[in-house]
């Protein structure tokens, strides 16, 4: 004879083998509370689109002078950075910002300090037909990568249309969609390995949420999803020459007050190798960095011990390419 359980005692039945399960599933996969996310370990991009517009990244015909690449400003042994306060100009009558890294750029809500690309592809064009940058047109492009026979073939294969304006842009965003360094000790720190960060470096990170820095920089970039003042606490005069307009970010673009010297908040993964730092290459050190972040956007003055931890745990930051960890020339990987 079948029996039945009653009906409150089945449901609590229910109610229990679902909690075990729901408790199962967060041993599996421990939730991450974290503002910051680690970078995927990979991206799938075509690989023979992601080829061709590594080989225009590094084409010089890009520029009408024939001397400039998007490597000439963003080379992979510096960080993707050219270690320069201000990118040089083609144009004397441009003063340019300080180049930000081409390493994860995909993962950015926009491109430029001010935001004015919304897109990869549109932060290319910008550059090849700046007359402060690449100075080129696109007839002229066009048509010296037309002259080019292994270009010819090389578009043929990767697109079914071949050489054009569109495909041009499109090889060299998705080359650039694949420069992701992830595997950085901070990534596997929140990946549950807890002893890839020191006590120092652990500190640092609880300092960076503490003070309120996560605020602008959280998500898998640290940074760069967002667009906040500089100076919101304190006027960033002092960083600037005596002779120097202020730069006033969005502003230029939008005209609304309220984006005036707002800028695009930077990520700061590999922030420990692109130095200088700021739109305009202030600050020299990452310390320096560090200690104006505290005075003008927090409104607090970091004391040494409180700005070493923030450094150290900065450079935990640093991610790899290419399976190696990055480093500048100068400098060997810390062995871990």
């Amino acid at each position: 004879m079948r029996r039945t359980l009653p009906g409150p005692v089945l449901r609590r039945l229910l109610a229990a083998l679902l909690a075990g399960a729901a408790a199962a599933a967060a041993i599996a996969e421990p939730q991450n509370d974290e503002p910051i996310s680690p970078l995927p370990l990979s991206v799938a991009v075509d690989p023979e689109r992601a080829a061709l517009g590594g080989r225009l990244f590094r084409e010089t015909r890009l520029s009408r002078s024939n001397t400039q690449s998007c490597a000439s400003c963003h080379p992979f042994e510096h960080a993707g950075v050219d270690g320069l306060a201000r990118a040089p100009s083609a144009s004397r009558a441009n003063i340019l910002r300080n180049t930000p890294t081409v390493f994860n750029a995909a993962f950015n809500l926009s491109f430029n300090w001010d935001g004015s690309a919304r897109s990869l592809e549109v932060q290319a064009d910008q550059v090849i037909r700046s007359p402060a940058q690449f100075d080129n047109t696109w007839q002229n492009l066009l048509a010296t990568l037309q002259a080019d026979a292994g270009y010819l073939a090389a578009f043929k294969t990767a697109y079914p249309d071949g050489l054009t304006q569109h495909n041009v842009l499109d090889a060299l965003a998705t080359f650039q969609r694949g420069l992701v360094t992830p595997n950085s000790r901070f990534d596997k720190y929140l990946r549950g390995q807890h002893d890839a960060l020191d006590a120092v470096e652990q500190e640092g990170y609880q300092l960076f949420k503490g003070f309120g820095c996560v605020a602008c920089h959280q998500g898998m970039n640290v940074g760069g999803n967002l667009y906040q003042k500089f100076g919101v606490f304190r006027d960033t005069k002092p960083g600037r020459r005596p002779d120097e307009a202020p730069d006033l970010g969005r502003y230029g673009l939008t005209k609304q007050e309220r984006d005036r010297e707002v800028f695009r908040v930077p990520s700061l993964r590999n922030v420990a190798l692109t130095a200088p730092y700021f739109h305009d290459g202030r600050a020299k050190t990452l310390d320096d960095a560090v200690r104006t972040m505290g005075k003008v956007q927090l409104d607090r003055t970091l004391s040494q011990q409180e700005t070493d931890a923030i450094v150290q745990f900065l450079r935990s930051l640093t991610g790899e390419f290419d399976g190696k960890p990055l480093a500048l020339p100068q400098q060997e990987p810390a062995p871990r």
